[in-house]
């Protein structure tokens, strides 16, 4: 069995990470994280089958973070959660625009998009729901804005066009404080 350490996992993560930034997901491959961390290519396989799932660990560690970012401040301000999911949510979109945007990165995880989208959107709404008042429409009313808050960050739209646009949605909340 290969002899697995944990300081090169993370390099290998990282220069992944910076690579992608750089150079795309066509320019990124095993062979140039493998020279860039002066390590064997065989022993980039050691810790990640493929490019993709190497892609796919430091993205998910990072998704990961940013939703226990979230959750670790609660507030029963609406606009104030909101606007803390809002601000997590454009730090992390920018933080992988390049690869959100690569064409060969979406032909490469077409096929998983819906399962993931489904995914993303079902943890910010358990995230929103709380300031989304106790009607029976309150798991709609999540699922809503969990899936406007990503379509309108990733366009970039304004915090202050989302709120507006979103208050209907939560007002029931703030009339019954």
């Amino acid at each position: 069995m290969p002899k697995i350490l944990e300081s090169i996992r993370e390099q290998l993560l990282e220069t992944a990470r910076r690579q992608i930034a750089r150079n795309g997901y066509g320019g990124t491959t095993i062979r140039s994280v493998a020279a860039e961390c002066g390590i064997a290519v065989g022993t980039v396989y050691n810790y990640f089958p493929s490019k993709d799932m190497l892609i796919a660990t430091f993205v998910s560690e990072d998704w990961r973070a940013c939703i226990d970012s979230i959750a670790s401040h609660g507030s029963d301000d609406a606009r104030t959660h909101l606007r803390r999911i809002y601000d997590a949510l454009r730090a992390f979109t920018e933080t992988y625009r390049t690869l959100f945007s690569d064409a060969e990165a979406q032909n490469a995880y077409h096929a998983a998009f819906s399962q993931r989208h489904r995914q993303l959107r079902a943890q910010l709404a358990a995230l929103i729901e709380p300031v989304c008042g106790d009607g029976d429409d309150r798991a709609y009313r999540s699922e809503f804005i969990a899936e406007s808050l990503l379509v309108w960050t990733l366009e970039g739209k304004p915090f202050e066009d989302i709120y507006q646009i979103l208050q209907g949605l939560i007002k029931e909340r703030e009339e019954q404080k």
